[in-house]
C-alpha cells in the first residue's frame, strides 16, 4: 500500500516536548527527517537516527539524520533492534496508528531506555468532532492523508492513548491537545454534547475530547 505522502515540514508541538539535551533520539516514521534537522539546529551533538518504511523518503532523510534504516521497525529481529540502544528518546510523529501491535513495540522498547529516558509521539485523535459527524452519516471515507489516512492500522482517543502507555509500562508524564480552528465544529458540537448524555457520558468531557484533531504525550518508564 502507498505510504503517507512525504511531508516537509516537522510538528512543532513534538520538537517542543524535546529536551534540548539528548544524546541519542530514534524517530520511527522520519519521513523526509524535517524533525531530525529542526531539533539538529538546537542540539547539534545529539546523533538522530531515523527509521523510514518507505526506501524513496529514507534517501531524503539521510541528508539530515546522522542514521536513516530503511525497513518496517516491527520486523526487526534482536540484532537490528538492539542497534537502536542505548538510546534516550524515541520518537513517534503520527506513526503509533500506523503499527500493527504498537503496544508490543513500546513494551519492548521500555526496558532498554536509559535512564531519564522517554517516548514522545503525536496521535491522531479518533474521537475528533469530524470523524463522529462523518460516522454519523455514514461517511467513513480513507483518504491519503488525515485522520481517515488510509494507512491507520489501529485508532486512539485520549482515553486509550492513557491505557496503551499504561499497558506497555509506562506513565504520561506530560501531554497536551492540538486543536486548532475549525468554525464548522460548532454546529457539531451541541449533537456530541447531546450523544454523551444519551449514553449516561460526561457531556462535557465529550465536547473536550472531541475538539483536538492530535494528541502529543511524553511518557516515561515506570
Amino acid at each position: 500500500m502507498k505510504q503517507t505522502p512525504m511531508h516537509a515540514n516537522h510538528n512543532p508541538d513534538v520538537l517542543k516536548m524535546m529536551p534540548k539535551n539528548l544524546k541519542r533520539v530514534v524517530e520511527v516514521g522520519c519521513s523526509s527527517g524535517a524533525l531530525a534537522q529542526a531539533y539538529h539546529h538546537l542540539n547539534p551533538a545529539c546523533i538522530y537516527t531515523g527509521i523510514e518504511i518507505d526506501a524513496n523518503y529514507a534517501e531524503v532523510a539521510k541528508s539530515v539524520c546522522d542514521e536513516v534504516i530503511c525497513g518496517d521497525i516491527e520486523s526487526f529481529d534482536e540484532e537490528k533492534f538492539g542497534k537502536l540502544f542505548p538510546s534516550d528518546c524515541w520518537v513517534f510523529g503520527d506513526t503509533l496508528e500506523h503499527l500493527y501491535d504498537p503496544w508490543a513495540l513500546l513494551r519492548r522498547i521500555q526496558p532498554l531506555l536509559n535512564k531519564g529516558g522517554q517516548v514522545i509521539a503525536s496521535i491522531p485523535n479518533a474521537q475528533h468532532w469530524s470523524l463522529q459527524a462523518n460516522l454519523n452519516a455514514g461517511l467513513f471515507r480513507y483518504q491519503d492523508q488525515g485522520l481517515m489516512d488510509r494507512t491507520h492500522i489501529r485508532w486512539f482517543t485520549r482515553v486509550t492513548i492513557i491505557e496503551m502507555f499504561d499497558a506497555a509500562g509506562y506513565e504520561i508524564a506530560e501531554g497536551f491537545p492540538r486543536i486548532f480552528d475549525e468554525p464548522t465544529r460548532d454546529r457539531v458540537l451541541p449533537g456530541i454534547r447531546a450523544m454523551a448524555k444519551a449514553i449516561g457520558a460526561d457531556p462535557e468531557l465529550a465536547v473536550n475530547d472531541a475538539l483536538p484533531l492530535q494528541w502529543v504525550v511524553r511518557a516515561i518508564p515506570i
